[in-house]
């Protein structure tokens, strides 16, 4: 059989180019094998990354919210005491001083009684001054003497009675305010106790309102309040009233502010808003979202360290709404982990990574 394989110059290059592919795939396992981790070589944990956003404690005023409604500061129906006629009256709206007239009655002949009644009493006078001297006389007796006293002592009490029905001729004023309602017209006869006008002093407003029990507490009177009108306008007035007692519906206790109205304003009887101011504090702002409960149930935040190790810290929630809420209890500067608070418990070592656009 004929020898086919190369011989010569042939065979020297085919044995160069096996010889020279096995060298080069030998090396290329050797330096696979080397950068192989080995599976049993101990390797220590990485910590793991967190999202962080650095808040700042600032001062700030808590407030308790109360929803309430605005009263005026008097009210008071003014009703006839005499029997009459009514023959003039204060329009609606119309502003009153202390004293002035609402209406005027029909007199009659309430002036003559008061006459008779001043005569009545000035001949009751007479009549004990002349007992008197008869009685230092003995011409008269004791029990005529006081017979006579008492006559003069009911004579003064109708005299005084007279009076006050033609002073009720024109029922007046008792503090100064607006007429807010009528309840008579020209013409009509009144009988004693029946209503004229509503009479309001509107000039100061009393802003009323309930407060849980768990915030009664925070409040003492003389604490500044503002009330936010259903129309965007504000007063700013006192705290001047607080319940001792809660309602036994509602758990709430009553709370009352005396509010200036210097324009005058007509809102008495709408709704509004309170907000009661309370001492300074610093605090913190932060999105509800990142509050969180540890096993002992505090309610806190979890952020880190300067040594970058996580921390709970329980905080005191002072003011929630619907952009945020504020808390005391935090550092000055809070680390606060804003993703991957899941992930990590209280003491882990973290590599913490600052939110995009936090400018610290």
């Amino acid at each position: 059989m004929t020898n086919r394989l190369p011989r010569g110059p042939v065979a020297l290059a085919v044995g160069l180019a096996i010889v020279l592919g096995l060298w080069l795939v030998s090396g290329e396992v050797r330096r696979s094998a080397q950068s192989m981790d080995d599976p049993y070589e101990a390797t220590g944990p990485r910590p793991a990354r967190v999202e962080v956003s650095e808040l700042r404690a600032r001062p700030f005023q808590p407030q308790v919210v109360v929803q309430g409604q605005v009263e005026p500061w008097r009210s008071v129906m003014i009703r006839s005491r005499i029997t009459a006629q009514v023959e003039t009256l204060e329009p609606l709206g119309a502003r009153l001083e202390k004293g002035d007239p609402v209406a005027r009655l029909s007199e009659e002949d309430r002036q003559e009684q008061v006459e008779q009644a001043q005569a009545r009493l000035e001949r009751a006078q007479a009549d004990v001054e002349a007992a008197s001297q008869l009685r230092g006389q003995d011409l008269a007796s004791q029990s005529e003497y006081l017979a006579r006293s008492a006559d003069r002592a009911a004579a003064s009490a109708e005299l005084e009675k007279a009076r006050v029905a033609l002073q009720s001729v024109t029922p007046a004023a008792p503090f100064a305010g607006t007429i807010n309602r009528r309840q008579v017209v020209i013409g009509d006869e009144l009988r004693p106790g029946e209503s004229i006008v509503e009479l309001v002093q509107t000039d100061r407003l009393k802003v009323s309102g309930r407060v849980p029990q768990q915030k009664a507490g925070k409040l003492t009177e003389g604490q500044t309040v503002r009330v936010e009108l259903l129309d965007g306008r504000e007063l700013t007035g006192k705290l001047r009233f607080i319940a001792s007692s809660a309602h036994r519906g509602t758990r709430s206790f009553r709370v009352e502010a005396e509010v200036p109205n210097p324009d005058n304003w007509r809102v008495a009887g709408s709704s509004a808003t309170l907000r009661i101011a309370q001492e300074p504090a610093l605090a913190t702002r932060l999105s509800p979202a990142y509050l969180r409960l540890n096993d002992a149930g505090e309610l806190g935040v979890r952020h880190v360290s300067a040594g970058d190790e996580v921390l709970f810290t329980p905080i005191r929630l002072l003011s929630t709404d619907d952009d945020g809420a504020w808390v005391a209890g935090l550092p000055l500067r809070t680390r606060l982990i804003t993703r991957g608070a899941g992930f990590v418990s209280e003491g882990d070592s973290v590599t913490p990574v600052m939110a995009s656009g936090d400018g610290g």
